[in-house]
């Protein structure tokens, strides 16, 4: 049996699976009718935040079917003939898999609609006066889609999943497991303490757990002769930036910004960035949802504010009113 490699840390079956218990559960049913009845399981979406196992759903569940995967990203299917090698090259139950499938334009959209529903294409020969269809039958498979944004999916595309998901955070408990699990993959002796403190700085989610470990791999290597604890953990990810409460160098910089230039706000979204030199998109989508979601500041109509727990966490006296 070959050895596993070091940096696959992705769960091969579902029973390796920690966390999503509900997800895992529904989705054992429906693979297991659909086995029964000798038919492909049906469409699947997955949607939610980044990093919480949209992919290895996807690769998990082939390997439940005893099938293969084939795996596309809605960025790179520009056009429909994009997408005819994928489709017209997959057997009989197998799984199509495209991340990030709100990215595909329209007309790449509508192919899929009669290739889901039907199992068949339309391929247009020449043009003009002389152009002719091929309906091309295709085996039956599964689609499995994944996307961060499920708002920016249409309505039709969306409504011919027959199963769809919304994988959630993961909480602490859960989180410690996957980083005991994967250190043993990547053979690192990690003690309950380690385990925890990585665990409270995932941000509730196991692809930045699994980035946490391995830079702490790196760091008891490097500094600490292999030697793995609590404190050692704790002096690595300080080393990095990332604080008690998983925010890192930009996310602390954006709160400093907010409650030393700002006195706490409201200020916008513009004058923030433009006051720390970051593009606002940069501050909207990858600094501001965990900060939100942590309660460290709200949204109002007239702009950011910080809010208490915010200048508690930052350790800064706020203004008086």
């Amino acid at each position: 049996m070959p050895k596993e490699h070091d940096s696959s840390l992705r769960p091969r079956r579902m029973d390796e699976m920690v966390g999503q218990r509900d997800v895992i559960e529904r989705l054992k049913i429906a693979i297991d009718a659909a086995q029964g009845r000798g038919e492909p399981l049906g469409h699947i979406l997955f949607d939610g935040p980044p990093g919480l196992g949209k992919t290895t759903f996807a690769t998990v569940i082939p390997t439940e079917m005893g099938t293969t995967v084939e795996m596309a990203n809605g960025a790179g299917l520009k056009a429909p003939k994009d997408l005819l090698p994928y489709l017209t090259n997959l057997s009989e139950g197998a799984v199509l898999f495209i991340d990030e499938i709100h990215r595909i334009p329209k007309p790449v959209e509508e192919y899929l609609y009669t290739a889901m529903e039907d199992f068949r294409i339309d391929i247009i020969l020449g043009e003009g006066v002389s152009a002719r269809t091929l309906n091309y039958e295709l085996r039956p498979f599964t689609l499995i889609g994944a996307t961060t944004r499920a708002g920016m999916l249409s309505a039709p595309l969306r409504d011919r999943f027959q199963i769809r998901e919304h994988l959630g955070w993961y909480n602490h408990a859960e989180l410690c497991e996957i980083v005991r699990r994967n250190s043993v993959k990547l053979k690192v002796p990690i003690d309950d303490g380690s385990a925890q403190v990585i665990a409270s700085r995932s941000r509730s989610t196991p692809r930045l757990a699994n980035n946490r470990l391995l830079w702490l791999r790196d760091y008891s290597q490097s500094k600490a002769k292999g030697k793995v604890d609590a404190k050692i953990a704790v002096a690595a990810l300080d080393m990095i930036g990332i604080d008690e409460l998983g925010l890192d160098k930009q996310d602390r910089g954006y709160l400093d910004t907010l409650m030393r230039v700002f006195v706490g706000g409201p200020a916008g979204l513009e004058a923030i960035a433009h006051t720390m030199n970051v593009s606002s998109d940069t501050l909207e989508d990858e600094v501001e949802p965990f900060l939100l979601r942590s309660e460290l500041i709200v949204r109002t109509r007239r702009g950011r504010m910080a809010t208490q727990k915010g200048f508690e966490h930052m350790k800064v006296t706020p203004p008086s009113p």
